[in-house]
């Protein structure tokens, strides 16, 4: 079921992890960011959108996480865009002969079959100098960064006062760094920053996994993501319900575990003389 969050900006949340896809009204139909998770749920926005007479225009990834970069067929052969660093990181994977068993190891086992994969991956990386989506609709800022993964961005929908966060500013999800990255805490934190650099501007935040927030969220969300990830730069245990006995899912304990050992054993080879 879509909602609408503002003017024009609408979102379907799926039941796996709560992801949020996003539908912006332009002139003609529409932009579509970050469609997903299943077959059903894809035929059964598409069907919404038909119906409503909101044809798919273009779409937009956020990042290269393979729950971000999914289509369907139903939704139409239409440009779908997404940062130069982001398709650059995605067709790389698409070279590999085993794509499909590389991908098939990080799904859910009780959504596995359900994920369409023909059309994963399948976009067109803007010039690295783009600062707005082309279409013919409502200006789409880029907001890009490096915090969760490569080419990762945030959308700012400036006409509506929406932004798009991608994998960041979730109710429900810890930062998650991109660990293989020189700078992950740098990255991060940089990011944060430059969101932080939009939020008068900003009556809604939508992320990819959770709850949309309202305009006195979107501070409140900055600085929850920032005193986590400055926690785990130092090494200590964040005051973060995301991550305790009550944490929204029972794995996040586990991977912010990991994160802090990911972290101490780049520090620990950092400092190791001769290296």
């Amino acid at each position: 079921m879509l909602k609408e969050v503002a003017e024009g900006v609408l979102v379907h949340e799926s039941e796996f992890i709560r992801s949020n896809s996003v539908v912006v009204q332009g002139r003609g139909g529409v932009l579509l960011v970050d469609p997903g998770i299943t077959s059903d749920e894809m035929a059964a926005l598409a069907n919404d959108l038909r119906e409503s007479g909101r044809p798919v225009v273009a779409g937009f990834s956020t990042h290269s996480d393979w729950d971000h970069v999914l289509w369907h067929a139903m939704f139409g052969d239409v440009p779908r865009y997404g940062t130069a660093r982001c398709a650059a990181s995605i067709h790389d994977l698409l070279t590999h002969a085993d794509w499909r068993a590389r991908i098939a190891v990080g799904l859910p086992p009780e959504f596995a079959e359900e994920i369409p994969m023909d059309l994963l991956g399948l976009i067109t990386g803007l010039p690295a100098e783009a600062a707005r989506i082309p279409w013919d609709g409502p200006e789409v800022r880029i907001l890009e960064h490096q915090a969760h993964a490569p080419g990762h961005a945030a959308l700012l929908i400036e006409e509506r006062g929406v932004l798009v966060a991608g994998d960041m500013l979730s109710d429900i999800l810890m930062p998650f760094l991109d660990l293989e990255a020189a700078h992950p805490i740098e990255d991060y934190l940089e990011a944060l920053l430059l969101l932080e650099s939009v939020a008068d501007d900003v009556a809604a935040v939508i992320p990819g996994h959770g709850s949309v927030g309202g305009a006195e969220q979107v501070r409140a969300r900055i600085e929850q993501d920032r005193a986590y990830v400055q926690a785990l730069r130092d090494g200590g245990v964040p005051d973060d319900p995301r991550v305790g006995s009550s944490a929204p899912l029972d794995w996040l304990p586990d991977v912010h575990r990991w994160q802090l050992q990911r972290l101490a054993r780049r520090r620990s080879h950092d400092e190791t003389p001769g290296q």
